[in-house]
């Protein structure tokens, strides 16, 4: 009898996100033979139309983007190696304070045991030895990344599947460095400000202290996959500031994935540099 792989599953809100906090641990651990799943909760709607027409204005079309962006997914999905994808395909929410969040079939408006019903199903399928979602805040107040966080727990509790769960984070330290190099390049950059972000649980400031950080994993052998499965999302390449860099020092910068560790059934001593720790 064949032993069942390992397992990791990453939640993520849109189209685009597997490749920015995860893209370097799901190809690395793609490589290691880990079979590598990808739950993507919305279609993406939102996002920017053909030319970078914005939501809202004439001629931007949720269903086209969202088919547009379906076929990048796939795409990023490809590059990273990844095993599975699955698709909850609700509809993209908007940032806090659209009309969308409201719409009928909106993800945040969704109720959270539903769709966390539906995500339940997916980890009795895949039973995934560790699961990678955002922290309650959505990492910074998106509510599609908070009604992500609110569904995997719910799922998590649901099934009590998930040896090792983490929440994705940055270091304080690569925030203020993340800043000096988009001004240098010559990015608008400031951090967003949480104060007002209603909902958003206790914690109002993107980032920890470094000092806070549980997990540290170095993927920086996979910063061109990551690189370019960001790449592949070209529809969003305006919203994507990352890849103003260029690969070697997005790498650099970006090559280092950061979580914090929030269950745990092994007992691996922490800080960590490998998820899997003590399941292998």
């Amino acid at each position: 009898m064949t032993a069942r792989p390992l397992t990791l599953m990453a939640v993520h809100a849109h189209p685009d996100d597997e490749a920015t906090g995860t893209g370097g641990v799901l190809a690395r651990y793609a490589a290691e033979g880990i079979r590598t799943v990808l739950v993507t909760c919305t279609d993406g709607g939102c996002g920017d139309g053909p030319g970078g027409v914005k939501p809202g204005d004439p001629g931007h079309d949720p269903a086209a983007v969202a088919a547009m962006r379906r076929i990048e997914l796939e795409a990023s999905c490809k590059v990273l190696g990844l095993s599975d994808l699955e698709l909850l395909d609700y509809a993209d929410s908007g940032m806090m304070g659209w009309p969308a969040n409201d719409a009928p079939g909106s993800f945040w408006s969704t109720p959270v045991d539903e769709a966390a019903a539906r995500l339940a199903d997916l980890m009795l399928r895949y039973r995934p030895d560790v699961v990678v979602t955002y922290d309650e805040n959505g990492f910074y107040g998106h509510p599609d990344h908070i009604q992500a966080n609110r569904i995997t727990m719910a799922a998590l509790a649901l099934t009590g599947l998930g040896s090792k769960v983490y929440w994705t984070t940055a270091p304080r330290s690569m925030m203020a460095e993340f800043g000096r190099v988009m001004r240098e390049l010559g990015g608008d950059w400031e951090e967003p400000d949480l104060s007002e972000v209603p909902d958003a649980g206790p914690r109002m400031e993107i980032g920890l202290p470094d000092e806070e950080i549980s997990t540290w994993v170095d993927a920086s052998a996979f910063g061109g996959q990551k690189f370019d499965a960001l790449a592949a999302h070209a529809s969003q390449s305006e919203n994507i500031f990352f890849l103003r860099m260029g690969k070697e020092r997005f790498t650099e910068l970006m090559g280092v994935e950061t979580f914090v560790r929030v269950h745990d059934t092994t007992g691996a001593d922490l800080p960590e540099n490998d998820l899997f720790a003590g399941l292998r």
